[in-house]
């Protein structure tokens, strides 16, 4: 068994979506977008995905590959084909239950609570982090943690200069539920698609994990 023959389809194509997106690649993203729709992926699942992912890659590359999954969603349905619609969140808290449920959440997929200089020099970030990023956006329940975060981790590995973020998001994806062999099948699909430098930092990323103490 090869190591991405632990993912199932439809999660062996999110990562391609988060590296196409984070990079504006148009022509690959329509094909990955094609390729996860056929895969399984609800429309909200692709939506969702391309949504979270503003919080890695902008606002411009998000609306744009949302843009993008709109003439995907189009030319499929002149085909004659028939994408399941997924659903919608379900409410998030708000307020201080907002900052609750973020700080609850981060803790969890980071394995501890999250501190340091930087959030002590920049606290409105770490307010950001808590409140929006792990409570808005991974507390919305249409998507499960083990997706975003492979969508995360194609998102960062198609990016030069984010590596230390990327080995987080590694561990954080193994927080969430997903195997050593999981990611590196995630790597795996990336370097599939032509997207090599994408597919290499994310067994970089992989490899200094494992060698990490425990």
């Amino acid at each position: 068994m090869t190591s991405d023959a632990l993912l199932s389809r439809k999660q062996e194509a999110i990562a391609p979506i988060g590296a196409t997106m984070a990079t504006g690649d148009m022509p690959r993203l329509n094909t990955a977008l094609n390729e996860g729709l056929d895969a399984g992926l609800t429309v909200s699942d692709a939506r969702e995905i391309l949504v979270q992912l503003y919080a890695y890659a902008g606002f411009p590359r998000s609306l744009n590959a949302l843009g993008e999954l709109m003439k995907v969603l189009d030319a499929r349905k002149q085909r004659g084909v028939q994408d399941a619609p997924g659903r919608d969140p379900a409410p998030v808290p708000r307020g201080q239950e907002l900052l609750a449920a973020g700080t609850a959440n981060q803790t969890r997929l980071s394995g501890a609570p999250v501190k340091g200089p930087l959030f002590e020099f920049a606290p409105a970030i770490d307010q950001f982090l808590k409140a929006h990023l792990f409570g808005d956006i991974f507390g919305r329940d249409n998507l499960d943690w083990p997706s975003r975060e492979l969508a995360t981790v194609g998102a960062l590995a198609a990016l030069a200069g984010v590596e230390s973020q990327l080995q987080s998001h590694v561990r954080i994806g193994m927080n969430a539920g997903l195997t050593a062999g999981q990611l590196r099948g995630a790597a795996d699909a990336l370097a599939r698609r032509g997207l090599a430098e994408a597919a290499q930092r994310a067994h970089t990323a992989l490899d200094q994990a494992a060698q990490a103490p425990r």
